[in-house]
């Protein structure tokens, strides 16, 4: 299996023994470790042997040239990264190289400024697909587990349609991220490796987000109740979802009573349903194409025996027949990016606090998103702490 170490293990391949040395000696400083073969069988055979995740190979050798080395090293392991050492005068065999996915080549007399950014170019491929096998394995994990719930569930047949409908979407806004950085890659191009990557940590957000729907309608727990600092609370709220608003081109305001106000609630599911509803409230401003600038106030305030928090926004809005199945199971307004389940969750966990959700939208005006939850409910109420 591929090494994907920090520093993972090289194999040099020069038929020239001085050459070889000198990089020996500079790749070992480097903290490296290097096998040496002094011509294209001997590089072979090692590789079988030792499987590095970076060859370095000379492009003119004689016998087996490092052209067919690289041919062969990737029918073998399309993942090693396979940097070409070429003479001055190279160019021709240098692009060959690349159209036969060799990682990047550098040119002899080898500067060590050069060797050193063509060996991080190969470490950061080697760890971008890395983290993408990780996250394709926690997607497994997520298929594993929704057929686990099968037996559970199967008395709303639409859980499984909703889910594996999410996931194809999720996984098309995948492939579409790995082929932008992919492709940055070969062109060598950091702004495109920059865009694909930040549409796979957007992905991996909303993987993040389902799964925990998932988990709170499969395996509901009793309330974990702790008596907390309501305007504490919202700003941690706030401090998670400001800068993806911002990200995005949306004004994030805050309009927060500075009043004491304390509340006796779950904090971890309490903070779940409201980033259910602020993450629809992004979405409703990233689908509204009639506005040149988008909006959303998160506000919190004491009223009476109870803390309100609300979330506006000046997107897209809903109609009647929208706001009427808004917290149905499975129903979204979102197509392939829904899962019916997000706003569902949100209004289960505010009804086991004993609070209300109030909705008003138009089409075109936005929406405002009431949360209201008793100050003190639960077993600890009164407790103070």
């Amino acid at each position: 299996m591929t090494d994907t170490s920090d520093k993972p293990t090289i194999l040099l391949v020069d038929d020239e023994e001085d050459i070889r040395e000198v990089l020996r000696m500079s790749l070992t400083d480097m903290g490296y470790e290097v096998v040496l073969a002094k011509d294209g069988q001997e590089a072979l055979r090692r590789f079988d042997e030792t499987r590095p995740a970076i060859v370095m190979t000379d492009i003119k050798m004689p016998v087996v040239d490092g052209i067919e080395v690289l041919k062969r090293i990737k029918r073998i392991d399309p993942e090693t990264e396979v940097i070409m050492i070429t003479g001055h005068g190279d160019m021709k065999l240098a692009i060959e190289s690349l159209k036969n996915e060799a990682t990047d080549f550098i040119t002899k007399p080898i500067h060590i400024d050069a060797l050193e950014i063509s060996l991080k170019r190969a470490r950061d491929r080697i760890l971008v697909r890395q983290q993408l096998k990780d996250y394709t394995a926690g997607l497994e994990a997520l298929v594993r587990e929704k057929i686990e719930l099968q037996d559970h569930l199967s008395s709303l047949g639409l859980m499984l349609g909703s889910i594996s409908h999410g996931i194809k979407g999720l996984l098309t806004g995948l492939d579409g991220g790995i082929y932008l950085v992919e492709a940055g890659f070969r062109h060598q191009d950091l702004d495109q490796v920059r865009e694909g990557w930040a549409a796979v940590k957007q992905v991996i957000e909303r993987i993040r987000r389902m799964i925990a729907d998932i988990l709170f309608y499969a395996k509901k727990r009793e309330l974990r109740w702790e008596r907390i600092d309501a305007l504490a609370f919202a700003e941690e709220v706030a401090a998670g979802f400001e800068p993806k608003a911002e990200a995005h081109g949306i004004v994030f305001e805050r309009r927060f009573d500075p009043a004491g106000a304390t509340l006796n609630i779950d904090p971890g599911y309490i903070h779940s349903a409201l980033a259910n509803i602020l993450e629809n409230a992004i979405d409703a401003c990233l689908r509204d194409e009639s506005k040149s600038e988008h909006r959303i106030v998160f506000g919190l305030q004491a009223d009476g025996d109870d803390v309100v928090f609300s979330v506006h926004d000046n997107g897209i809005g809903m109609n009647a027949e929208t706001r009427e199945k808004l917290f149905t199971l499975f129903f979204t307004s979102k197509g392939r990016k829904g899962t019916g389940l997000g706003l569902f969750v949100a209004n289960q966990i505010v009804d086991q606090h004993g609070g209300t959700i109030n909705v008003d939208s138009a089409p075109g005006r936005g929406s405002r998103f009431v949360v209201r939850i008793p100050r003190a409910d639960g077993p600890a109420a009164g407790a103070g702490g």
